[in-house]
């Protein structure tokens, strides 16, 4: 019988990185897309990753999340190891990949939010936002419906509740991906994009949510373009090109950078 897994959760350590990554590769075939990332996230950070089109900055996303395996190098979520377990053999320790009800257990604790809504047409936001707590969750209908609510509210829509996607403009399909993804209680979100596949005027109701998100305390992962917001809500800035991190730091980088690469993108996007 599946229980609630929030309710099972072992709270993260605050003074602990909620993410570390490591020396971290990927490669498709002979297309070496990273090439050695290291980073640290804080818990209630805001870390918004910048580069142009082709730098890994959603492959590494994803990684983060499982939905690509790593060609080298450790991710820690939380302390914990994701992909593997280390198990002791004759032979010393060896690392054995962890199964698909591992990894389920490991990813749930994480949201994510693509550039694309991936709604189900034929379920309205309410059930949307009801699915994965039921069928990944394991919490009751009654339940899910109370939270859904609640969620959607906290991103505006509470209107909006028995609408199809189709009778939502893109901002509003966004808020409720956002929505469906805070339903499950993540100790992380990422978001890859969030904003790229909407219309101009559409940006801002986004990106409001996510500020107030970011607000309320919610360590996130940000790959965007948008400089306002990752000037004004990050705590972090990681310019990425060719596969590797050029520069981080503090907000204050965007306007001072101090490598040419992160200048001349600068230049692009301002």
């Amino acid at each position: 019988m599946k229980t609630d897994q929030s309710e099972d959760r072992k709270q993260p350590d605050s003074s602990k990185p909620a993410i570390i990554i490591r020396d971290v590769h990927k490669a498709f075939g002979d297309l070496h897309v990273l090439k050695g990332i290291s980073l640290e996230v804080m818990p209630g950070t805001v870390t918004a990753i910048l580069g142009p089109s082709g730098s890994g900055k959603s492959t590494l996303l994803r990684m983060i999340n499982q939905l690509e395996t790593r060609t080298a190098g450790e991710i820690y979520v939380n302390g914990e190891l994701t992909g593997y377990r280390q198990v002791e053999t004759s032979h010393g320790p060896v690392l054995q990949t962890l199964d698909d009800k591992a990894i389920a257990r490991q990813r749930a604790r994480i949201g994510m939010v693509f550039q694309r809504f991936n709604l189900f047409p034929h379920m309205t936001a309410l059930g949307n936002v009801m699915e994965a707590p039921v069928h990944v969750g394991g919490v009751s209908k009654a339940k899910a419906h109370e939270e859904a609510e609640v969620q959607l509210d906290r991103v505006g829509l509470g209107d909006r509740m028995d609408y199809y996607p189709a009778q939502l403009s893109g901002g509003q399909q966004q808020r409720v991906a956002i929505a469906r993804a805070l339903a499950m209680h993540p100790d992380i979100m990422l978001f890859d994009e969030p904003t790229s596949a909407l219309d101009p005027e559409l940006v801002g109701e986004v990106l409001g949510v996510m500020r107030q998100v970011a607000g309320e305390g919610m360590t996130m992962v940000v790959v965007t373009h948008e400089m306002g917001f990752a000037r004004e809500v990050a705590d972090q800035i990681v310019f990425m090109d060719e596969g590797v991190v050029v520069e981080q730091g503090g907000p204050k980088i965007i306007d001072h950078p101090a490598t040419d690469r992160f200048r001349s993108f600068l230049d692009t996007v301002l």
